[in-house]
């Protein structure tokens, strides 16, 4: 008798600006697969109401962090859900090894796993300059950067012809340098968790959107096999 082919579990670790959302919607559309973010969980669980979701909102109107039981409670119950039958892209959980660990408990309560942590690799300095030359335009949202998309006429939107430009207070190099580095120092010991178990995935995130969605692409589908 066959063995009933559990729906794929996927992490996936990457920087600010390495385009996660960007590449975790093209998944969805693609496989079917559904992004699950901590922090949507968490507000979906407290606006269902759930036992879990009840528990988030005391702790969340006290002022503290939500443990990692209640978090790991909240996905168990999203993992039981219809809609994710297809597969789930799991996106700012786990943080730590502790909640690696935990996760993996969890899973293997109902037979699943972790099939790959997708590690998106970036060139840190590509990745400052990348972010940091980031403008918009304040008129109509239209976006620029200082190296790869300027206006046509230098000052004027190609858009709606505005000439007032705006950046984020937090896209400067030291800001963006800085979270790099946080980044790195926190996702070090999960790289080197999924490492150690042979479920480490990484990939090249610097190039073209369609070539780093075809690479994840691949993976999802030898998950879905």
């Amino acid at each position: 008798m066959t063995e009933a082919k559990t729906p794929p579990v996927l992490i996936l670790l990457g920087p600010p600006g390495a385009g996660k959302g960007t590449q975790a919607r093209m998944l969805e559309e693609t496989f079917g697969l559904v992004q699950l973010s901590t922090g949507d969980l968490l507000r979906a669980a407290v606006a269902a109401g759930t036992t879990a979701g009840k528990q988030a909102k005391a702790v969340m109107e006290a002022g503290d962090l939500v443990s990692d039981e209640i978090v790991l409670a909240i996905l168990k119950d999203r993992l039981g859900d219809n809609d994710v039958a297809n597969g789930v892209i799991l996106d700012g959980f786990p943080r730590t090894t502790a909640q690696a660990e935990a996760l993996d408990d969890l899973l293997a309560a109902t037979g699943q796993k972790i099939n790959a942590a997708i590690s998106l690799e970036v060139e840190d300095e590509a990745m400052v300059e990348r972010v940091s030359g980031r403008y918009t335009c304040a008129g109509c949202g239209e976006g620029y950067h200082d190296s790869f998309k300027t206006p046509q006429v230098e000052g004027v939107c190609d858009k709606c012809g505005g000439t007032e430009f705006k950046r984020r207070a937090d896209d400067n190099a030291e800001t963006v340098r800085s979270r790099l580095q946080a980044y790195h120092d926190q996702t070090a010991p999960l790289i080197a968790f999924y490492t150690d178990r042979g479920q480490l995935k990484e990939v090249a995130a610097m190039g073209a959107i369609e070539d780093i969605a075809a690479s994840l692409g691949e993976i999802v589908a030898q998950a879905k096999a």
